[in-house]
């Protein structure tokens, strides 16, 4: 997959009577597509390939791509008037670098749709999806969106669809990915899906679906690109199909990260029999719960406010109060106020303290800047913030408080309500919040970890950007993704870079701790971390 920003290249003349541009019989448009593709004639299709998919949202630093996984024996079948799709494929690390992760084993996944449920397949049972897909959009609807945007699927539901326009314009640009070149003329196709989702299907001067371009809600974008790419058309029967699939998520004029998988197609079997597996009782009746917030006193005025499968840490300080990482999704942070206000009454949130810029730890952070609460970050996320997750721009979708209410207010002030923490080379690298008794300091994790001696691909580190949060009266450590400490009685796991790294952080910085707090699981004593990592050989 490409790692380089690919930019589609177009400079497009759209005024009202301009050569350039006009506007088309979408439906013509469709039947010259669906004609040329052999989509009339096509009722099920199975393919095999393999390639490489991602981590959205997971990326190691802001200027780099979404991290990489290995994709083999992958299957997809696909009965399109049953609106039913099923996905089989094995994901592996492979030889991408982890980043401080634990190498990701073997896994076969089994997606399914059908109509408008959703769920996967574990061990032969089926598995209901009760979480959003990247805390936002549910997959319910994610994945009757991906059926809809397969080259033949987008002409079916465009013809279906009784708003479609189109238009017609020449592009004066080229691409990369094999695209409409010099001088090709392009139609635009565009509809609505769901009644919600705005569908634009890009068909060429072959009358060739080649990109296919919509949005899903998304806690940190927004309105989130998703864009497929079809191209290296083969003949099949009548029926041609895309080899190679190349898709997007994110948006490459805002950040380098947006390729989401590339996977080149070994066989096609148009018209193959199929077997529609129906929705399971339990998968028909399942929802996504309203966040829970379960709190733990750590010590006098510290907190830990679990409950899901992310962890917050409360600290009350005389006149107010701080939260330490903002996980998931604005309803999480709608739950974690609303106990922050229970347990400590009158006091209002103060700072918001961002661990690392992953999705999963920055998609409620709206929520507390909408109310004025001041950020502390790395600097790095700064401008990343406020370019994508602070943006004005409206969310069409699923609007926030953020977008409802717009709070110009913050906008106003010079600076804006967000502090940051300093690189180990330059400025500070610590971040003090007290009120002169209680003390929480925000400290900078410094990379310490190696996998092999290639620093640049194996850090340590979970993130580039990666923050802890240290209360040395309470001798407490708060983590997220570094160390979770394992649950009374387990197995202690193996020691990890990412753990390493933390260790020598923990040395260098002298922090007296005796209890680790993670933003995943249940806090522990720092002499289990120590038998699990201060024995562990150092790799380089």
């Amino acid at each position: 997959m490409a790692r380089k920003l690919v930019l589609l290249v177009a400079i497009v003349v759209l005024a009202v009577g301009s050569p350039e541009a006009q506007q088309v019989d979408a439906r013509a448009a469709l039947l010259a597509a669906s004609k040329a593709m052999g989509v009339d004639a096509l009722k099920t299709i199975e393919i095999t390939g393999a390639g490489a998919t991602s981590l959205i949202g997971q990326q190691y630093s802001i200027e780099g791509n979404w991290p990489q996984l290995e994709i083999a024996d992958y299957v997809r079948q696909i009965d399109f008037d049953a609106r039913w799709s099923r996905e089989d494929y094995t994901r592996r690390q492979g030889n991408f670098p982890t980043f401080g992760r634990v190498p990701v084993a073997d896994q076969r996944i089994t997606a399914v749709v059908n109509g408008q449920y959703a769920w996967d397949v574990r061990d032969n049972m089926p598995v209901p999806l009760t979480r959003g897909y990247l805390d936002g959009t549910s997959f319910n609807e994610l994945r009757q969106l991906e059926l809809a945007i397969t080259p033949h699927g987008a002409v079916k539901e465009a013809l279906r669809a009784k708003d479609a326009t189109a238009i017609k314009l020449r592009l004066v640009g080229a691409s990369d990915f094999g695209l409409s070149q010099f001088g090709r003329e392009v139609t635009i196709v565009s509809f609505t899906f769901l009644n919600k989702y705005r569908i634009n299907v890009h068909i060429d001067d072959r009358n060739m679906v080649e990109l296919v371009g919509t949005w899903f809600a998304n806690p940190v974008y927004g309105d989130m690109d998703y864009e497929m790419r079809y191209t290296q058309y083969r003949d099949f029967g009548g029926i041609r199909f895309p080899m190679l699939l190349h898709t997007h998520q994110g948006d490459p004029r805002l950040n380098t990260a947006h390729n989401y998988y590339e996977y080149r197609v070994t066989s096609v079997k148009p018209n193959a029999p199929v077997t529609v597996l129906p929705v399971p009782d339990a998968v028909r009746t399942a929802t996504i719960p309203a966040p829970r917030v379960e709190s733990t006193k750590l010590a006098e005025g510290v907190w830990l406010l679990g409950g899901g499968t992310h962890n917050s840490l409360l600290v009350e300080f005389r006149d107010y109060v701080a939260i330490v990482d903002t996980p998931n999704n604005e309803a999480r942070s709608l739950a974690v106020i609303a106990e922050a206000q229970r347990l400590a009454p009158g006091k209002l949130i103060q700072y918001a303290i961002n661990t690392h810029h992953h999705f999963d730890h920055v998609g409620g952070l709206r929520t507390y800047l909408s109310q004025g609460t001041t950020i502390v970050t790395h600097e790095t996320n700064k401008q990343y913030y406020l370019d994508i997750l602070f943006h004005p721009a409206p969310r069409t979708l699923e609007p926030d408080r953020f977008a409802f209410y717009s709070p110009m207010y913050w906008i106003s002030r010079r600076p804006p309500p967000i502090e940051t923490v300093a690189g180990e080379n330059r400025g500070t690298a610590r971040y003090v919040v007290t009120d002169g008794n209680k003390i929480l300091e925000i400290l900078k994790v410094q990379d310490m970890g190696y996998e092999t001696g290639d620093r640049t691909l194996n850090q340590g580190n979970h993130s580039a950007d990666m923050l802890i949060a240290y209360m040395p009266k309470e001798k407490l450590l708060f983590n997220a993704d570094l160390y979770s400490p394992p649950a009374p009685g387990a197995q202690p796991p193996a020691a990890t870079p990412s753990m390493r790294t933390l260790y020598e952080n923990m040395k260098k910085l002298k922090l007296d701790v005796e209890q680790h707090v993670p933003a995943h699981g249940r806090p522990g004593p720092n002499a289990d971390f120590l038998r699990i990592v201060a024995a562990a050989p150092r790799t380089n």
